[in-house]
């Protein structure tokens, strides 16, 4: 009888998901001392997954690790299968999957959106930030969407890096989106755009921003956008000073901040302006979003343990446009043995599924956003992928 995972017999492995962890994940498994075969599934008809949907447009430099991922594929062309237009647990159950394969491995990310719990959340133009980047990328669910793109002024909710990408591509002019892969249709809306103000609202301070350095830095080279950063949200207390010491991110973010700061305004068409220790209250509007309450922050307790304290001081941005850029989630496939509504993963150990008692679960593996969480960059997803081949 051969073993398992040698020449004679190799493993065979089905990979739900065709992402950047997908292909990190195959990728760990060739590179493995076992024999391996690998079918990739993804409900949509072409592979990459956020790479294609989820990235900016106009960072094509970004978008150049698809061709490590297209290796990937081409070098074990003899063990490796892609099978798009195949949504696992619809088109084909987990079940059927089982006799087929002796590893079945997770990797589809998160598909979903976190909610704010705002009154005023499912007001006419409040999107979340995911429906805008599928939309302006091309992404097939999100294509037919329409945006407002009358309003003045648009706040955004959240300050990483989708944030930032979607305050980007609503201040660059149609002359600096010529250059990216920007779906046609959104260019052509873009160019009738008459946004002036895109206000970038984040609770906490400037120490805890979650976009990089960056990102935040491109903000300042827009041609018809000045970029507004005020100095007194610049001033730390000890706890915060002690955060930035100890945090290389922090430290870069806040020198880019401070440039962003010292910059005088030279009257461009258009403003973006990064606003911190604002804890939004309320979207308001009665038929569509006409403004987002905002009650100002103070941030108390010692280093990495600081809570946000609500002052009462209250004010109301104007706004007609308004997206939520607070995290994705991750949804549960019909079949999967355990899922953490909660979180939006699968329960794990390394990698390995957990059942409800948390007893491991054999056979079945995860990886990428729907492992731990969407955290990270896309390279984050090799280190992670790793791991679960370990296990496997």
């Amino acid at each position: 009888m051969s073993t398992l995972g040698t020449k004679n017999r190799p493993l065979r492995v089905a990979i739900v998901g065709a992402g950047p962890s997908g292909f990190y994940t195959a990728d760990a498994l060739f590179k493995s001392d076992i024999d391996v075969t690998v079918d990739m599934f993804d409900r949509l008809p072409t592979p990459f997954g956020l790479l294609r949907g989820g990235v900016a447009p106009d960072h094509q430099q970004m978008k150049s690790v698809g061709k490590y991922y297209d290796r990937v594929g081409t070098k074990n062309a003899d063990r490796f299968q892609f099978f798009g237009n195949v949504e696992i647990g619809k088109d084909l159950s987990i079940n059927e999957l089982k006799t087929h394969y002796d590893t079945i491995i997770y990797t589809y990310g998160a598909e979903s959106d976190k909610k704010t719990g705002l009154p005023g959340e499912d007001l006419k133009n409040s999107h979340s930030a995911r429906e805008f980047v599928g939309w302006y990328n091309g992404h097939p669910d999100y294509r037919h969407y329409t945006f407002d793109l009358s309003q003045k002024s648009v706040a955004i909710i959240g300050q990483g890096n989708v944030a930032i990408d979607v305050a980007r591509i609503l201040a660059k002019t149609p002359e600096e989106l010529q250059s990216s892969d920007i779906a046609h249709y959104a260019a052509d809306a873009l160019k009738q755009s008459n946004v002036e103000t895109i206000y970038i609202i984040g609770r906490r301070g400037p120490v805890q921003s979650a976009f990089t350095s960056l990102e935040c830095k491109e903000l300042g080279e827009l041609d018809e956008c000045d970029i507004l950063v005020h100095k007194e949200d610049l001033i730390l207390d000890n706890a915060n000073t002690t955060e930035l010491e100890e945090s290389n991110k922090a430290q870069k973010n806040y020198k880019i901040l401070e440039q962003h700061a010292n910059t005088p305004l030279k009257g461009k068409k258009k403003q973006i302006e990064i606003r911190y220790f604002q804890s939004p209250k309320e979207i308001t509007g009665t038929t569509h979003v006409t403004g987002l309450k905002l009650d100002k922050i103070k941030l108390t307790g010692n280093a990495y343990n600081q809570k946000a304290t609500p002052s009462g001081d209250e004010l109301t941005l104007p706004c007609g446009l308004l997206f939520r850029s607070i995290g994705y989630k991750g949804l549960p496939i019909a079949g999967i043995p355990n899922f953490d509504e909660k979180k939006g993963i699968i329960p794990n150990q390394d990698g390995r599924l957990t059942l409800s008692d948390k007893s491991p679960c054999y056979g079945m593996y995860t990886s990428g956003w729907i492992k731990r969480g969407p955290s990270g960059v896309l390279g984050t997803n090799k280190p992670c992928a790793t791991t679960t081949i370990k296990t496997v």
